[in-house]
């Protein structure tokens, strides 16, 4: 009788890590950010239809990268969930910690026990009484929930696009100013963006109380030029 091969726990962890950066690393980033009314979130997705940023509830927004089909599937339970606890409770219930802590648990949970991680990391953000409590949840593809300040960059070359935005990042910049750092960022010196190129969506102060607002092509085509120098 012959014996199963041995592979080391470590080994294995390590394995569906690797396997997991590897499949993120391929999508395009996206960056969220606090400006001077809200948190903004800019994606490069050129798609019109499959949507990289969406709302999750009243003063929450959800953003995810890697596999659509996994990130949406997220979304979904997300949205289900929030309905629910805001609807048997109180909707000052329904927060983003929680929904972030859920998040973990369940990637956590395929990344440990199931043969194939789920190759996606998610933000979960939300608009605060005052813009400077507002909180950015990155839930990792293994379950790791990192509290971001102030902005946070997911999938693709995220560290590059994360030096590149941080050299230019300010406190209390206005949305305009925030969309043209990030689609700098995003695009990095070789290239340029359009706004066919670009999702971008805000929860915003001054939107009543649904406060996530899509930013629309005709207003990111006034704020966005393609580098032609």
């Amino acid at each position: 009788m012959s014996m199963p091969y041995y592979v080391a726990p470590e080994q294995v962890m390590k394995d569906r890590a690797d396997y997991a950066r590897k499949g993120i690393a391929r999508g395009r980033a996206l960056l969220g950010t606090l400006y001077d009314r809200g948190v903004l979130i800019c994606a490069e997705n050129p798609s019109r239809s499959l949507h990289k940023i969406s709302e999750i509830y009243d003063r929450i927004a959800f953003a995810g990268v890697g596999k659509y089909n996994e990130f949406d599937q997220l979304r979904v339970a997300g949205v289900r969930h929030a309905d629910t606890k805001g609807y048997a409770y109180s909707r000052h219930d329904v927060d983003a910690r929680s929904l972030a802590n859920i998040y973990a648990q369940y990637l956590g949970q395929v990344f440990t026990h199931e043969m194939k991680p789920m190759e996606v990391e998610i933000l979960v953000a939300e608009l605060g009484t005052n813009v400077s409590e507002s909180q950015l949840y990155h839930i990792l593809y293994d379950g790791t929930v990192v509290d971001e300040t102030n902005y946070c960059v997911l999938g693709g070359d995220a560290e590059a696009v994360l030096g590149r935005f941080g050299e230019l990042f300010r406190t209390s910049w206005t949305l305009e100013e925030a969309i043209k750092a990030s689609v700098s960022a995003l695009a990095g010196p070789e290239r340029g963006l359009s706004a066919n190129d670009l999702e971008v969506a805000v929860l915003a102060q001054g939107n009543g109380r649904r406060t996530f607002k899509r930013v629309s092509q005709e207003e990111l085509k006034e704020i966005v030029t393609v580098k032609k120098e």
